[in-house]
């Protein structure tokens, strides 16, 4: 799945292999933070069945992890939004930094985020298209 991530962008495309391996690199990352999420939340789940004094307790811990956890993701996003804004503007030269067309001409289409849904579900943004 990761090797798939950009392929999409790298047709027909002149695409910087430094801003896709950032890309990749910050989806790792997130995707990492949202597989410790799960294993956290299967356990707060199972210590709050269990209703047993010291897991209720230990569940504080949890949680404040997965809220750090949670801030993590999102910042990793604000700084993926950000760095794709900048590579996608006009360097001084008068080129795209990002992504061209094979002619050279900057690319105007719509290109999906690679967010996995529940990412965005997690975070209430809406999914669009």
């Amino acid at each position: 799945m990761e090797g798939d991530l950009f392929s999409g962008l790298s047709n027909g495309n002149q695409v910087d292999g430094k801003v896709l391996q950032t890309f990749q690199k910050s989806f790792v990352q997130v995707q990492d933070i949202l597989d410790q999420n799960r294993v956290l939340i299967n356990e707060i789940n199972q210590n709050h069945e269990s209703k047993i004094p010291d897991n209720l307790t230990r569940n504080v811990g949890l949680i404040k992890e997965l809220n750090n956890n949670i801030r993590r993701v999102v910042d990793l996003y604000a700084d993926l939004s950000s760095n794709f804004t900048r590579s996608m503007e006009p360097s001084s030269e008068g080129e795209s930094s990002g992504i061209l067309k094979s002619n050279g001409k900057a690319n105007s289409k719509r290109i999906r985020s690679g967010i996995p849904h529940d990412v965005h579900c997690t975070l209430g943004w809406t999914v669009v298209g």
